[in-house]
């Protein structure tokens, strides 16, 4: 019987609550990880934290959604690593939607960092994967791709073109034995949530990243978490337009 393989993670926006919360779970069943973001102390740290777990190796990596220049760094690293090669988008930016109407400059950041940036590195693991014959990338998206709200419709529609992209994304590997698997979260204990109004059956992060890996192992294409979120949305999609566009949700 022929060992396992190897397989090694990219979490890209490695240092928000729910990627510190995957990366952990990663290192504990052996994996190998490349922590890309921003800020590289907070990386450093969660590497050496990671390695600790029982990773295989951790490392950081400097990345920039805003950037092009630091994508093929990662991917070189990625390309060569051992075994299997997987990828799990964090990354996004949520300014309130209050100040993008002021400033609308602010749209193309948003963008960045909710889709274009991380597509960009996708695109390019993509090859990776179907050179391979596996391997495995989850999209976090957001319920609040599912229909445009007066109180985010910037990041919504960042978020939808995010999840549009990775059904594409799917089709293409599910033809060379990867995976795509869609993440749409509810309201997530995170930074990007504190303080905002409104907030109810907030998920602690520990608990979306068990329904993601449960997702992984199944093959699972496109889920909702806490599962609930995904009635709630059937609910407020069937809302008709002259009705929801008078609500203040």
């Amino acid at each position: 019987m022929s060992a396992p393989q190897t397989e090694t993670w990219l979490i890209l926006g490695a240092s928000s609550a729910m990627a510190r919360a995957m990366a952990r779970a990663l290192a504990a069943e052996g994996a190998g990880l490349i922590l890309a973001g921003r800020d590289d102390d907070d990386l450093a740290a969660l590497a050496a934290d990671c390695r600790f777990r029982g990773a295989t190796r951790a490392e950081a990596m400097r990345w920039d959604a805003r950037d092009p220049a630091t994508i093929a760094p990662l991917i070189h690293r990625l390309a060569q690593a051992q075994g299997v090669v997987s990828a799990a988008v964090f990354a996004g930016s949520m300014p309130p939607q209050a100040e993008i109407d002021v400033d609308p400059a602010l749209i193309a950041g948003v963008a960045a960092d909710s889709f274009t940036g991380p597509a960009h590195v996708l695109s390019r693991v993509a090859p990776l994967i179907e050179a391979r014959g596996a391997g495995t990338i989850v999209g976090v998206a957001s319920v609040a791709g599912d229909r445009g709200r007066v109180g985010n419709y910037v990041y919504g529609a960042a978020k939808a073109a995010f999840a549009t992209y990775l059904s594409g994304l799917r089709n293409r590997l599910n033809r060379a034995g990867g995976h795509v698997v869609t993440v749409k979260p509810g309201f997530v204990d995170t930074a990007m949530t504190w303080g905002l109004p409104g907030m109810f059956l907030v998920a602690p992060p520990e608990a979306v990243v068990a329904s993601i890996l449960k997702a992984v192992r199944r093959r699972r294409n496109v889920i909702y978490t806490p599962f609930f979120w995904r009635y709630i949305m059937v609910i407020i999609r069937a809302v008709p337009e002259p009705i929801f566009k008078k609500l203040s949700i």
